[in-house]
């Protein structure tokens, strides 16, 4: 072997171990760093930011070592071209633009894994920032509806004219829109609260029976108006759990059997024990989900369709709600349903949770 290839050979080998040493430094400061800020600040961070930080963290660290070998590179008369579309990229992501796709080809060599993972960081934040978007222009339509209705009526409340039953009629309305509101907020918080985990998840041992009997009971009002008759089997059950978290569970998904249930329907209630699980059913004649609408029910602020939308005047976080407090308690969610036939709301939980 000539002396020329051994060179070359003790340069490519020297050029792996600086990049895997590159990697392992960049990796363990990424994490160890945003570990330290995380408790310096205070963060309280969900595993799936952290990991996303992180990742971006790491990154960055990376490109700074790459960046520093490059210059020290440079100085020596030695440029790597195919440096710049790697910091063009960072460049784009740095000022909010996502849509970045490098072309992973033989020019970067041992650098491939880089830009394969430029790619997917570009790829995971566009998604995110679309999310952000829709989320936003999701809320401030949720909000602009209520405010142009209380606007509306109570610009017609200045009418000297009217009547005191349209004026009874008015107020009503505002009234509903503003609980509407009050509702919205509500819901966002605890969906904020809940998916950051700060939440004070301390579970109590408390008959759960006796917890579904009470919600049926306080629904009363609601479904004696509409003459639907509510049958319950709640087998005598005690679970440890958040009492308040899972009171919101049975309270929307029984408000969602008694609003989409007609004149004269029937809502069953099932509490039971199978094996180390307990089984929470309930069920409705209403009038139903069409199959292709059931995968996006949890969606926040997704509603099925204008008759529910319209009837119900709700704001489609209920059910994103009594998913993240199930899943929370361990737990699984199965809905199922047929339009014209009604729906089955079946909550599992293990029975001794965690």
């Amino acid at each position: 072997m000539s002396r020329s290839r051994a060179g070359e050979i003790v340069k490519a080998v020297m050029g792996m171990i600086m990049v895997i040493t590159g990697f392992y430094l960049s990796w363990n400061a990424g994490y160890f760093g945003l570990k330290l800020l995380e408790k310096h600040y205070k963060w309280s961070l969900t595993p799936y930011r952290f990991q996303l930080l992180t990742m971006v963290l790491q990154f960055l660290i990376l490109f700074l070592l790459a960046g520093i070998a490059g210059l020290i590179g440079h100085l020596r008369g030695g440029e790597r071209a195919f440096y710049i579309p790697i910091i063009t990229a960072m460049r784009q992501i740095s000022k909010g633009d996502f849509k970045v796709e490098l072309e992973n080809d033989r020019r970067y060599g041992q650098f491939g894994s880089i830009v394969e993972g430029i790619n997917e960081m570009a790829s995971e934040l566009n998604r995110m920032e679309t999310m952000r978007q829709d989320f936003i222009s999701n809320v401030s339509h949720e909000i602009q509806s209520p405010l142009t209705s209380i606007r509306g009526f109570a610009r017609a409340l200045r009418d000297e004219g009217l009547s005191a039953e349209s004026r009874a009629h008015y107020l009503d309305i505002i009234e509903a829109e503003g609980s509407r509101l009050s509702g919205l907020s509500d819901n966002l918080l605890k969906l904020s609260v809940l998916e950051a985990e700060s939440f004070p998840f301390e579970r109590k041992a408390y008959r759960l029976d006796k917890q579904l009997q009470e919600m049926i009971l306080a629904c009363e009002p609601q479904w004696l108006g509409k003459n639907i008759d509510v049958e319950a089997e709640l087998e005598e059950v005690t679970v440890e759990a958040v009492k308040d978290l899972l009171s919101q569970v049975w309270t929307n998904l029984l408000h969602n059997s008694i609003k989409f249930t007609p004149q004269g329907g029937m809502i069953t209630v099932r509490l039971q024990t199978l094996d180390n699980r307990i089984e929470i059913g309930i069920r409705d004649t209403g009038i139903g989900i069409a199959e292709e609408e059931l995968p996006r029910i949890y969606e926040r602020f997704y509603k099925v369709d204008q008759a529910r939308s319209i009837s119900g005047g709700g704001s489609g976080l209920g059910l994103s709600l009594v998913k993240k407090i199930v899943e929370l308690h361990d737990g699984i969610i199965t809905i199922t349903s047929r339009p014209g036939e009604g729906t089955a709301c079946v909550v599992v939980l293990p029975l001794k949770l965690r």
